[in-house]
């Protein structure tokens, strides 16, 4: 019996039992359902974890002062480099001699051509003084000229004076003379030899004489008339050249200021020039990089010769953002950047559980995009609620940043990036007038999905 049965155990064995077959197939796709179901049931629960939307930007750390960026200083004249006294790497401070250049235009070859201006600008100076000194002279003269014409007219108008008396006083005694000449006379007739020729003729010499003396005292009357109305003319002549002179000095001084201005200026440039003969350093700071070699190589105006890196600039990150989401930051935001060198692991909708990424806050936004169309923004460290940036970060290093906005749930991020929705943010955050949707009641989701490409969405 019981060999039968082991027999029985054999054969079966061997045989396909398709009960057995169905019984472990069922098991295994309740295994699998089970799996999906609970598969479904996380994907489900992960997407109601709340998400933080955010607007992301690359760039590069800088200086938020421009006084604090790298300097390229330049040189002004055309020259030729003659000695350098930094090296790259070198710290120098604010007025330290970092290279010198001489000159190579001819006009300027000469080292004694500042002092040869300044001597022939005092030459001018003392040309200028004499014949200052001569217009005086001349206006001195005009003066006494005219004083002497004065006196002159008045002494011949006095003597017109005295010759009028004169001659009206021998007129008289002419006309005394001739009366009694014509008495004598009528006597010397009428009496017969009562009135001697002696006397006769001693009436007629004085009449004569009388006669003359009045020929003579208007002659000399005529004479000073006539001088008097010569003087204006002949003073007149002797002022009018004196006042020539005086013009063409005063011309030759004018002409003379105007080389000693020109002169004046001259050594003010060349005085300016000899300044730029020596570069200097503008501000504390590490010499970065010679542009140019040297001794003896030659550099035109305008050249950039060194690059000098400010001592202690006020670091920034400069951002470059799209410009639809320029419009969702303003400045204060909280940003987390990310710098190159520095490891980091960030999760951009999970900010909280980010390592290595450090605070930042919107500063400054640029009123106008780039050459490439995007918007740039500068960002400050925020040492209130995260730790300070690393101390070795150097300029130019490169930076990535996350704008943080609102929090939403993942599933509702996956829907607005597939129907390629707006951002949502705070309604306090959004711009004037792109309030709308927020203010007009109901979803605030669906507001966001109507806006289209409005930029901003309602609040959540």
């Amino acid at each position: 019996m019981a060999g039968s049965d082991l027999d029985i155990e054999r054969e079966l064995k061997h045989l396909p039992l398709e009960t057995t077959t169905l019984l472990g197939t069922a098991n295994t796709s309740r295994i699998v359902s089970r799996w999906l179901i609970g598969i479904l049931l996380v994907l489900l629960a992960i997407m109601f974890l709340p998400w933080q939307q955010n607007v992301q930007g690359m760039g590069y750390v800088t200086a938020l002062s421009p006084a604090d960026r790298p300097q390229q200083l330049q040189s002004r004249i055309d020259g030729r480099i003659e000695a350098w006294y930094v090296a790259e790497g070198q710290f120098v401070k604010k007025g330290d001699s970092i290279v010198r250049i001489s000159e190579i235009k001819e006009e300027y070859l000469n080292p004694n051509v500042l002092p040869l201006t300044v001597a022939q600008r005092e030459a001018k100076q003392s040309a200028i003084g004499e014949k200052l000194n001569k217009a005086s002279a001349l206006e001195t003269q005009i003066e006494q000229l005219e004083q002497q014409r004065e006196l002159k007219i008045l002494q011949t108008r006095n003597k017109v004076l005295q010759y009028q008396a004169e001659v009206r006083q021998v007129s008289l005694e002419d006309s005394v003379a001739r009366d009694q000449l014509r008495r004598r006379e009528r006597l010397f007739r009428d009496s017969l030899g009562l009135v001697s020729m002696n006397d006769m003729q001693s009436f007629q010499i004085k009449a004569q004489q009388t006669a003359a003396k009045l020929i003579e005292k208007q002659q000399m009357l005529a004479i000073t008339e006539t001088d008097l109305t010569s003087i204006p003319a002949e003073y007149g002549e002797k002022i009018s050249k004196a006042r020539s002179d005086r013009a063409a000095t005063l011309a030759e001084v004018s002409e003379g200021r105007s080389e000693v201005a020109k002169l004046q200026d001259k050594v003010g440039s060349l005085t300016l020039r000899s300044s730029f003969y020596v570069i200097e350093a503008p501000q504390d700071g590490y010499v970065v990089r010679a542009n140019r070699a040297g001794p003896g190589v030659i550099v035109k105006v305008g050249e950039p010769i060194v690059s000098v890196q400010p001592a202690r600039p006020q670091k920034a990150v400069e951002l470059y953002v799209k410009p639809m989401d320029v419009a969702l930051l303003k400045p204060g935001r909280h940003v987390r950047v990310f710098f190159d060198g520095w490891p980091a692991l960030q999760f951009s909708g999970w900010p909280q559980v980010a390592v290595g990424t450090f605070g930042a806050t919107v500063a400054v936004i640029d009123q106008f995009p780039s050459a490439d169309g995007r918007f740039r923004v500068l960002l400050v460290q925020d040492t209130t609620h995260d730790e300070p940036w690393p101390t070795q970060l150097r300029l130019g290093t490169g930076a990535e940043g996350w704008a943080m906005l609102d929090k939403v749930t993942i599933g509702w991020e996956i829907w607005r990036q597939l129907n390629g929705f707006p951002l949502s943010i705070k309604a306090s955050d959004a711009p004037p007038g792109d309030l709308v949707a927020g203010e007009s009641g109901g979803d605030s989701k669906a507001s966001d999905g109507k806006s289209g490409g409005s930029g901003v969405g309602g609040s959540k």
